[in-house]
């Protein structure tokens, strides 16, 4: 007789789930639950957070593909978006779950009511019943009522509600596990019969797994503001709060089974997907009255024309023709015409814009006019951008300059109007920083330890955290406390949990039907825009509308060049007409020479240390180089361990092998690597077997990998297909690899083409006018690596004058004057572009490089200059600056045309008595009186070139009179230590000692090396810091301004490292600048003004009363604290 078989577990729906999009209470990510009540068997799973939906379409994405490991066939589960309203009013909490469309239009109207209502807080929305009872039909609801309140007012609440909604109504109830359950239950059940409800069982469930408890009890202290150990009862008392099998809710609720059968009839009143959302396209007006359809083939085929003017090439007319007949069959028509209607606008504008990303792959886009790369340039592939099998919208980016993107933003919400269009959500979630730093106070350490933790991570992305980060806050990895806290905050990082919901930097969403019928609108920080719920991956996923109107400093920087140059050069295309980036000329070898020197600081994208110390290997001569180059240093090659074998197969140290001829066609421009996710694709496609859309798919899995991981899915599939096809097992597995390095950021081909072209265009200002390209990037920082006073000193080095800021002769931006190129003022690293410089210009700074000056103050001040300023006090009464801002000016040094220098300014500035009537009546107002100063002549000693120095870095960031290290050269050469510039001069493989101010700290993909760059009086070094160096001198690293580096000098076609062994910080030797008298005058220096003739004190002695250490916090005070890139 065989042995009774176990009772099947009962079907069941968990519908009481709150997930990490509970800010601070659910401690999973929705994925994390769906996989989970997949894995318990579970019949179906809702998703209700606190007053959002911010999470569902995350969990909507995973139900319907859920691996639960690799031997297992993909599963999906039913799920049902809902929200957990939590009132303000003392309502009893209702779980709120669609019914259908409409429904779910009443939720999101429902949701954005509370958000917008004026007593709300961004992220806090006040929700009242009133709301509910505007706003619940078509919803099926399940209230939670508080079992220790008396009963007869749940009672009439629910008469209230049952009498609004009817059947839509349910009783959920909960275990709360503290040994009165049975009671508990009971209680519910007699409250639901008395109140003709059905009882719903649920388990209100905050994490996926009994051992996320403890990350919850942090979450908790986080959010209660207090220490773990002070939060007492506010702690949950137990780990049961977790997803469990249907066969425990049935124990559980074993004297009310009814309600575990109550969850699938909950279930089966919801009938509503977020898939119906999809494709909600705004109209767009039309000529004659044709279809959207219509509309894009005419300007399709009419920018083909204007593209093509010798006629369209029958290979680009096919293209156009397959584009539209795919574009037709998607509906996605409106999408392209809206896009194309604002690129409209903004050129209209005079609003320099360009496309880029997957768009480029589009020749459509291209014929329309929002892209600027041909097909002709890349090998496009348009399933990258669009695809049949993804069903999802196209994704377009638009550019366009950051000083004016705002008058875009303008015209959208005009058009569209607020209950049309808003921005797109950012999720900010937990980075290692921010982590380390929330769990350390969480759990009691002080304060200095939780700086030195979190000061110890570099940037902010996501990173394992381990014995690292624990040393570098005076902790043993070995402690239970410090253990704890790295465990925890990891599990932050890891589950990529939200803090709160920013605004996107410019994701636009734009609908037809109301906005606030399919997503909740939520507020931002500025009153007049408002951001949906969703990330632009959310809107991607449900195939809503968005459009990226972004901005580019790098577009403001050659829109301001272009109208320099026009003023001062009135340079001309071939046709006589003014340039425009259209219409620089291509190809030029000047540019390239330029480029291939790696002289490209402040140029864009291939300006830092490992761009840079990339271009003499890689030697870009033509656009399709400069393409990779923007390509290749990036995580995605950098991981796939694509870099090296390119560069060795483009320098002829390796070959060029193909194992069939199919991949020469799909490869054979970067050398047999793939460096684009469009080639990832193709090999997909023609040697693993897959079709064009499961690719895509492929493709798809990369982007999402860092949260997903779900490119591992594929692995089997494509290595086993190219196997299949003849491939090696290991060259296969090695193309999987180079794959799932795209994982970790890496670049579509058309998106590094689309920004190939800006690469070009800022190369070519810098390479002949290199004073119109300063004067263009200055005028519109902040952007890329460098600060001002490295541009500043680039531009010197290319033999440009700089001219100091001026009360006379400055306007707020900076501006060209007429000066005679020196060439010997080039120098001689630079000697071979002095017969191609064309500058005859001095740039003049501007008032906008001084710290504290407001741009509308500052223009007043030069319309109300006229022929000059004669004195301070002229100033004073005709600019309309007070004197704490005519003080800012003095402190820049800007009365040098007054002949006063700084000390001077100051003392007049500070002589001005603003409580004096005299100095404001009308005889003292009028300047041609020539009124003499009120106080009378002062002598005062003259300031020390390193007290010019050390102002200039204080009020402008720069020193145009010497370079801080110039003063410490002496001391500097004592030590034996090299000067950057005499570098080429050393040997390979020498040890050398370099010193500098620490300007930029890189650390690219996932840090195997770090790159540091030091500047001196004369030039930069550039250093490599292995880990185990950095995790040695980490505070020096991260923390010094001035430092000296000693290590290996690496000499390597043109490109010169010093791989670091020892690494000091020398910030100290700061003080020199404000001692006495200095050792000596700085090198190069042209200051004006030397130590007082009858003051001579001992050379070296510090300034009275002032020890060398208050002076070296003085100096590193205004010098660049070193800026950290990834």
């Amino acid at each position: 007789m065989s042995a009774p078989s176990a009772p099947a577990s009962p079907a069941y729906v968990e519908f009481g789930v709150q997930s990490n999009f509970s800010l601070l209470r659910g401690a999973s990510n929705p994925e994390e639950l769906v996989v989970t009540a997949c894995a318990l068997g579970h019949a179906g799973m809702g998703l209700a957070d606190r007053n959002t939906v911010a999470g569902v379409v995350r969990a909507w994405s995973q139900s319907k593909h859920i691996k639960l490991s690799e031997e297992t066939a993909a599963a999906s589960l039913a799920y049902h978006p809902g929200c957990r309203l939590v009132f303000a009013d003392g309502t009893p909490d209702v779980l709120a779950y669609p019914q259908d469309r409409k429904g779910w239009g009443h939720l999101c109207r429902l949701l954005t009511q509370a958000n917008l209502r004026e007593e709300s807080e961004k992220g806090a929305p006040l929700v009242l019943l009133d709301d509910l009872l505007e706003w619940g039909e078509d919803m099926s609801l399940a209230v939670l009522p508080d079992l220790m309140a008396p009963a007869q007012d749940a009672l009439a609440l629910f008469s209230r509600l049952k009498d609004r909604f009817g059947k839509g109504l349910w009783l959920a109830a909960a275990p709360d596990y503290r040994g009165n359950d049975r009671f508990r239950l009971a209680q519910a059940a007699a409250m639901a019969a008395a109140a003709g409800l059905p009882m719903l069982a649920t388990n209100e469930v905050l994490y996926h797994a009994a051992e996320r408890r403890p990350l919850q009890d942090v979450l908790t202290a986080i959010r209660l503001n207090v220490t773990v150990a002070q939060a007492g009862l506010e702690l949950a008392a137990n780990a049961e709060r977790h997803m469990k099998p249907a066969a425990e809710m049935a124990r559980l609720f074993r004297r009310h089974p009814e309600a575990l059968a109550e969850t699938l009839r909950f279930a089966e009143t919801l009938s509503f997907s977020l898939g119906e959302l999809s494709h909600n396209y705004p109209d767009e007006p039309t000529r004659d009255g044709a279809t959207p359809q219509q509309e894009l083939e005419r300007l399709s085929w009419e920018g083909a024309a204007e593209r093509y003017p010798a006629g369209v090439p029958q290979t680009v007319s096919g293209r156009i023709r397959e584009e539209l007949d795919l574009i037709e069959r998607m509906g996605y028509a409106r999408y392209f015409l809206t896009v194309h209607d604002i690129i409209q606008f903004a050129r209209g504008k005079g609003i320099l814009c360009q496309g880029r990303g997957s768009a480029a792959n589009s020749v459509v886009c291209y014929c329309i006019g929002i892209t600027a790369v041909g097909p002709e340039r890349i090998d496009a592939l348009f399933e990258r951008f669009i695809s049949e099998k993804r069903n999802e919208p196209p994704d377009i980016d638009v550019d366009f300059e950051h000083e004016r993107r705002d008058e875009v933003i303008a015209y959208i919400y005009e058009k569209y109007k607020e209950k049309h269009t808003a921005l797109a959500c950012a999720v900010i979630s937990y980075r290692a920083r921010s982590a380390l730093r929330e769990v350390s106070k969480a759990m009691g350490l002080s304060e200095d330890v939780q700086g030195a933790l979190s000061s110890s991570i570099w940037g902010v992305r996501s990173s394992q955290l381990g014995t690292r980060e624990a040393r570098a806050g005076g902790l043993a990895r070995a402690d239970p406390l410090a253990a704890h806290v790295i465990a925890r905050a990891n599990e932050l990082v890891a589950t990529e949990c939200p803090r709160h919901l920013s605004q996107h930097v410019g994701g636009f969403v734009i609908t037809r039907d109301r906005l606030d019928e399919i997503v909740p609108i939520v507020k931002t920080a500025m009153d007049e825009r408002k951001m949906v719920e969703w990330d632009k991956d959310d809107l991607d996923a449900v195939g809503i509308l968005k459009v990226d109107v972004l901005a580019l400093g790098m577009l403001t920087c050659l829109k301001r060049a272009l109208q320099l140059l026009e003023k001062h050069y009135q340079a001309r295309d071939d046709h006589g007409r003014p340039l425009t980036l259209a219409t620089i000329e291509e190809g030029d070898r000047h540019v390239y020479d330029m480029i291939c020197r790696a002289d490209t600081l402040g140029v864009f994208q291939i300006e830092s240390r490992a761009q840079m110390s990339m271009l003499p290997r890689l030697r870009p001569r033509s656009f399709y180089d400069l393409v990779i180059e923007v390509a290749i240093v990036r995580p995605g090659p950098i991981q796939g361990d694509m870099v090296h074998p390119y560069l060795r197969r483009r320098e002829g140290k390796e070959r060029v092998e193909y194992p069939k001829p199919e991949l020469e066609e799909i490869l054979g421009k970067t050398l047999g690597v793939p460096l684009f996710q469009e080639q990832a694709m193709k090999i997909a496609i023609v040697a693993g077997g897959f079709q064009p859309g499961e690719a895509d798919e492929l493709r798809r899995a990369m982007a999402t990998f860092r949260r997903t991981g779900t490119v591992k899915n594929y692995k089997e599939r494509m290595v086993g297909g190219m196997v299949e096809r003849g491939y090696p097992q290991e060259f296969a597995e090695r193309c999987f690899r180079q794959i799932e390095g795209f994982g970790d950021y890496g670049f579509p081909e058309s998106h590094a083409a689309s920004f190939a072209l800006l690469v070009y265009a800022s190369c070519w200002f810098k390479t002949f006018y290199p004073d119109v390209f300063c004067a263009a990037i200055l005028n519109s920082q902040p952007m890329g690596f460098y600060q001002p006073a490295q541009l500043v000193r680039d531009a010197r080095d290319h033999g440009v004058e700089i001219r100091p800021v001026d009360v006379n002769h400055s306007q707020w931006n900076c501006t060209l004057e007429e000066a005679a190129l020196d060439p010997a003022r080039i120098l001689a690293r630079h000697a071979g572009m002095r017969d191609v410089i064309r500058t005859r210009h001095a740039v003049r700074l501007g008032f906008r490089q001084v710290k504290g000056l407001a741009e509308e103050k500052m223009e007043a001040f030069v319309r109300h200059r006229g022929a000059g300023y004669d004195c301070v006090r002229d100033i004073w009464l005709r600019s309309g600056l007070d004197r704490d801002e005519i003080e800012i000016l003095a402190e820049a040094d800007a009365f040098r045309s007054l002949g006063l220098g700084r000390r001077e300014a100051l003392w007049a500035v500070r002589a001005l008595d603003t409580r004096s009537a005299a100095e404001t009546l009308p005889l003292f107002d009028r300047p041609a009186l020539r009124l003499p100063d009120l106080e009378p002549a002062a002598r005062l000693p003259r300031m020390r070139p390193g007290e010019h120095v050390v102002h200039d870095y204080g009020t402008l960031g720069l020193s145009l009179k010497a370079h801080p290290v110039g003063f410490l050269r002496p001391r500097l050469d004592r030590q034996g230590i090299v000067p950057n510039a005499a570098l080429p001069a050393v040997a390979d493989g020498r040890r050398v000692t370099v010193a500098g101010l620490v300007l930029v700290r890189q650390r690219p993909g996932k840090g195997n090396a770090i790159f540091l760059t030091l500047e001196d009086e004369e030039a930069i070094a550039n250093i490599v810091i292995w880990p185990r160096i950095f995790d040695r001198y980490r505070a020096a690293v991260m923390g010094a301004r001035f430092v000296s580096v000693t290590g290996r000098l690496q000499s390597e076609s043109g490109v010169i490292h010093i791989v670091a062994d020892r690494i000091e910080d020398l910030s100290s030797w700061l003080a020199t600048l404000l001692e006495e008298t200095p050792p000596t005058s700085p090198q190069k220096s042209d200051a004006r003004g030397k130590p007082a003739a009858d003051r001579k004190p001992r050379a070296g002695s510090p300034t009275p009363g002032r020890d060398k250490p208050a002076l070296a916090r003085t100096v590193q005070s205004v010098m660049p604290k070193g800026r950290n890139f990834q």
